[in-house]
């Protein structure tokens, strides 16, 4: 999710030793390497579609595994954060291991924030964000601007392993939020974080995402989508003329919801549109960069042209 400030440092500060004793009671066989192979890097599922332990996909009604089930105290910290939660996972890297330079540009990065809090970590461990650069402390909480480029760096031999959970928010999330400490606006001298002790072996009644991508984007939401990406095009002379084509598409796509909505009758026709328009993005939009650098027509894919409509996935 794009913020105001690289990082915020939400209000509240965890039991680390304890989140520790729990990580280090389940079975090593859970943790899974990286979907990519990245030297390093390890996860172990907490939330995953339909609680599969195995799983690391993004689409699908999240659910707990039974991981999650054997740590209470770590589901009382998702509980006081107080959100809905999506793909949950502890994330490890190995000693001198990074995660390489990146950023989260896609349909399920648009609207969905990153929780950090880390249970094992040294000082050396750096996490940059744009231009910030910051030393998660064991159990804090900090989010981040996933939209910039990041990367995580461990500078030490032993392992870091966090909590890492994803999460559109909610009313009581977005508050604590509004309390935190953005690094580099402002420097808060009387900004303290509340400790949350353990509370015994009660398990937290979680609220969990149920439906995450569309069977047929809305024509609201794509415009939504297609304006949020055009704000953050570098300047180009061939802007306006992107700017055309993305404002006819999107007439066309409300003529075809007008007639069939999301009923399955229409899917050709979407498809024959959304088709159509990528083809002419291919042309008109090639030389166009977002802010970040990465070219425009990456982001498009990511957040409209693969998700707008569900026959292909």
């Amino acid at each position: 999710m794009k913020l105001h400030a690289p990082f915020v440092q939400l209000p509240l500060r965890f039991d680390a030793a304890r989140l520790l004793a729990e990580v280090s009671a389940l079975d090593p066989s859970c943790w899974l390497e990286h979907p990519q192979k990245f030297p390093g890097n390890f996860a172990l599922p907490l939330i995953s579609v339909d609680g599969d332990p195995n799983s690391d996909a993004f689409s699908g009604p999240m659910r707990p595994t039974p991981s999650l089930r054997d740590c209470p105290y770590l589901m009382q910290v998702l509980g006081r954060l107080g959100a809905v939660w999506g793909r949950t996972r502890l994330m490890k890297l190995s000693g001198r291991a990074k995660v390489n330079r990146h950023t989260d540009i896609s349909y399920y990065w648009r609207d969905r924030v990153r929780v950090h809090v880390p249970i094992v970590t040294k000082p050396t461990v750096r996490f940059l964000c744009g231009d910030a650069e910051v030393n998660m402390a064991a159990g804090e909480c900090w989010i981040f601007n996933t939209w910039l480029m990041h990367q995580v760096i461990n500078g030490d031999d032993d392992e870091r392993i966090h909590l890492v959970a994803d999460t559109v928010g909610s009313e009581s999330f977005w508050a604590l939020v509004d309390r935190g400490r953005a690094l580099g606006h402002g420097t808060f001298p009387d900004w303290q974080a509340a400790s949350v002790a353990p509370m015994g072996e009660a398990r937290a009644a979680l609220i969990y995402e149920s439906v995450n991508l569309p069977q047929v984007m809305t024509p609201w939401e794509l415009h939504e989508h297609l304006m949020f990406l055009l704000a953050d095009v570098r300047a180009h002379a061939q802007l306006p003329a992107v700017q055309q084509r993305v404002s006819r598409f999107v007439a066309v796509w409300k003529s075809l919801w007008a007639q069939y909505g999301a009923d399955r009758a229409g899917w050709p026709s979407y498809r024959i549109a959304l088709n159509g328009f990528e083809q002419a993005m291919e042309r008109a939009a090639l030389p166009l960069q977002l802010d970040s650098g990465l070219p425009f027509m990456k982001g498009l894919r990511a957040m409209v042209l693969n998700v707008a409509l569900a026959d292909v996935r």
